[in-house]
């Protein structure tokens, strides 16, 4: 059911962290300074240990010289997805979303790779093996033709939780084909302050991006809590009880 997954650095990096070390809850109250004396980062109210970064370099680095290798001796030409791919294969943890993803050929698509700390990760790398080169241009052709390469009378939809760059990268790509048949968005933003994040459907309507026919629909809510009633609500209709 699912053909295509985007998301942030963020999204990349957190799923593969917690198959490595534990992120523990916090408060969103927590004092950044004290945190910072005890080694500890927030996100949120989400707590993640400086040592968990550190496993994360540990287990990222060796992945990245053999990337470099393929690079250098087969011609392997990287992108944010390719790359994306070889991490969800080399985690070998069924708690992690891109190792599904990878072990059922859905890409995953990331235009901002570099912004976490995956990014890190890839600099500290520059300086150790340099010469690793990820293709941003050829992803974004793949992005788009995810979308413009579906035939009429196929349609298209959109099951956007959150905001940001992968929100506009989903909506971007249905460009290409004259707009979304269907949308649904969930997320906490709004429109007052002219944000892509709070934009309402209409206004990608405005651009091509969604169908002027079509009726998306945006639901003001946290996604963590909306996204897993939705889910659920949806296959009920087909789910059979084990006997």
């Amino acid at each position: 059911m699912i053909d295509v997954l985007v998301t942030t650095a963020g999204g990349v990096e957190e799923d593969l962290i917690k198959a490595l070390a534990p992120t523990y809850l916090g408060e969103f109250h927590l004092k950044g300074a004290e945190l910072r004396k005890q080694g500890l980062n927030r996100i949120g109210n989400l707590i993640v240990p400086n040592d968990n970064y550190c496993k994360f370099e540990d287990w990222i680095m060796p992945i990245l010289d053999a990337m470099r290798r393929e690079q250098d001796e087969a011609g392997t030409r990287w992108t944010p997805s390719k790359v994306i791919r070889r991490l969800g294969l080399e985690i070998r943890d069924e708690s992690s979303v891109l190792y599904w993803a990878a072990k059922n050929d859905i890409p995953v698509y990331c235009p901002a790779l570099t912004d976490g700390s995956i990014g890190d990760m890839m600099y500290f790398h520059s300086f150790k093996n340099p010469g690793l080169v990820v293709d941003i241009v050829a992803d974004v052709r793949a992005m788009n033709d995810e979308a413009r390469l579906v035939s009429r009378p196929k349609k298209t939809g959109m099951l956007i939780l959150g905001g940001g760059v992968a929100k506009h990268h989903i909506n971007n790509a249905n460009l290409m084909r004259n707009g979304a048949d269907f949308s649904v968005s969930i997320n906490t933003a709004q429109e007052f302050d002219g944000s892509d994040s709070g934009a309402k459907p209409d206004e990608a309507v405005s651009w091509g991006k969604i169908r002027p026919e079509a009726t998306p629909v945006k639901v003001c809510a946290d996604a963590t809590l909306m996204f897993p009633l939705l889910i659920a609500q949806t296959f009920k209709k087909h789910f059979e009880a084990k006997k």
